[in-house]
């Protein structure tokens, strides 16, 4: 089991700086999160292509060109659905592979896993004659981005020092945004170069994980990773050499102590059910679930699609999803920024706030003014791209990035990598779910589905309000006593003898 360690004296703070190694490190593995975000940019530009509907999808695109055709259902098929979720299905399986690979051989080797299955699937995809193909293509994405979106995290928070540990792990998420803003720029180029412009969409997709392969050779195994793995000597080189200090014995001691304690728990999936770790697994769960519930990737992956149902012709729609993506990656930015001022529950909070007023607002002007047929007015057209903008600037700062850093930092040492595995698979099994059923969904409830995402919303915010505790400038190691035990809801799972297993640990070390 990996450990994530923080300084025993409570301030999370052993010193060491951010060296150029560390730089390296985190800019090649934060790579797995634009293989992710290029994925999830892309999917939604190519099936709005002529010629990749044509090839594929013929009923599609009879049925979007019909001189009389509903708004609502022109994109409705469950196999074009099947062609963007079957890549979150896969990853769903993979993330609980990953974990065991990760503990057993390491961060690097998992994420260059990754790498090669993702290039495996861009290759099948690119060159695909037929759906059969593409599909299997889609699976191996799948694959590495379970691989990636499993040990790229982790690998962040290990090499960082610990007070830049937040600020680094969301580097995975503007990655993730900054990818799906590179897609959207993408299709927008190639949607004219016929007939193989979504050809060109898909193979452009190996580029990031071309750099996660060949950059995974100029990185490091994590120190944690190593010290589990009983390759002591190497570990502590490593932490040295990562931190650009010599004095590293407080952070070594730490990270053996922490990894003796992981050691301790032989099955760690089946200390999940256990009492007291139901509100770490509710809190992850839970998070990832909602992420989905906004309607995030829903936006994301049918932008152009959604553009196009309200009126927008195929460059326009395309235009309008790059300019959401451009606000994705900035808003982003705020989070890196702010995570640590003010805290996880008031950017939450506020973007709940933001989120249910746009979703809402959306869902009238389609009711109201998109029929089942033509286009939606203009100036009502604009409106909605100004309404997903300030949507997708709400989440950009909240739910996106910290629906990955809290599961990250709530999980005890020895149920960490076995949690963040239930995170993983949750958010890719939710993902699956929206993205297969979205399009029919916009069918068959048409503005409604807006009001859905946005009843959803008000749900996470009492969720929120009541049941999420706040962990800003807590280390992990006093989580239990200063967030679980204290809160009003979640110390009733605690029990009074939860470090028992700790004592023995330190007892075993002091001799």
């Amino acid at each position: 089991m990996p450990a994530i360690v923080v300084s025993s004296d409570g301030k999370g703070d052993f010193g060491g700086k951010v060296t150029f190694h560390v730089i390296i490190c985190a800019i090649v593995a934060a790579t797995g999160g634009l293989m992710f975000g290029y994925d999830i940019g892309i999917s939604g530009g190519v099936t709005s292509m002529d010629d990749f509907l044509e090839k594929f999808f013929p009923e599609v695109f009879e049925k979007k060109h019909h001189a009389v055709e509903n708004n609502y259902c022109k994109f409705d098929n469950q196999f074009l659905q099947l062609f963007t979720s079957s890549l979150y299905l896969a990853a769903l399986v993979a993330s609980f592979v990953a974990s065991k690979i990760c503990s057993k051989y390491g961060r690097k080797i998992t994420m260059q896993l990754a790498s090669v299955l993702f290039l495996i699937g861009v290759l099948l995809n690119a060159l695909a004659p037929n759906l059969a193909l593409l599909i299997v293509g889609r699976i191996l994405l799948g694959i590495g981005v379970g691989f990636a979106n499993q040990a790229a995290p982790l690998f962040l928070s290990e090499i960082a020092p610990v007070k830049y540990r937040g600020a680094l792990n969301i580097l995975f998420q503007l990655n993730v945004t900054i990818g799906i803003l590179a897609a959207n720029i993408i299709n927008y180029f190639v949607a004219d170069i016929h007939p193989h412009g979504w050809r060109i969409a898909l193979g452009t997709a190996g580029i990031p994980a071309l750099i996660l392969c060949l950059g995974s050779f100029l990185i490091t195994e994590t120190p944690t990773s190593l010290i589990e793995r009983q390759r002591l000597t190497e570990g502590m080189n490593t932490l040295k050499k990562i931190r650009g200090i010599d004095n590293v014995d407080s952070e070594y001691q730490e990270l053996v102590r922490a990894s003796e304690m992981a050691r301790q728990v032989k099955h760690p999936f089946r200390n999940l059910i256990k009492r007291k770790s139901r509100p770490q697994l509710v809190i992850a769960i839970a998070m990832q679930v909602f992420q989905q519930f906004t309607g995030i990737n829903a936006i994301m992956f049918y932008a152009p699609v959604l553009f196009q149902t309200v009126g927008f012709k195929n460059d326009a729609s395309l235009m309008s999803s790059a300019i959401v993506g451009g606000i994705n990656v900035a808003s982003t930015v705020v989070s890196v920024v702010l995570v640590d001022k003010l805290g996880r529950k008031p950017l939450l909070l506020e973007a709940c706030i933001q989120m249910f007023i746009t979703q809402t607002a959306i869902g009238y002007i389609l009711m109201e003014h998109l029929k089942t047929t033509g286009d939606l007015p203009k100036s009502n057209a604009v409106w909605v791209v100004v309404l997903v903008c300030l949507y997708v600037m709400s989440f950009a700062w909240s739910w996106g990035p910290l629906g990955w850093l809290i599961p990250s930092e709530t999980f005890p040492l020895e149920t960490r990598t076995a949690g963040y595995s239930f995170a993983v698979s949750s958010n890719m099994l939710f993902t699956f779910l929206i993205a297969q059923a979205f399009l029919s969904m916009l069918c068959t409830m048409r503005a409604v589905v807006f009001f859905f995402f946005a009843a959803w919303v008000f749900v996470m915010c009492l969720f929120v309000v009541f049941l999420l505790p706040e962990t800003k400038n807590i280390p992990i190691d006093e989580m239990m006593d200063r967030v679980w035990k204290k809160h009003w809801f979640w110390k009733r799972f605690m029990d009074d003898d939860d470090d028992k297993r700790a004592s023995k640990v330190e007892m075993a070390m002091g001799h």
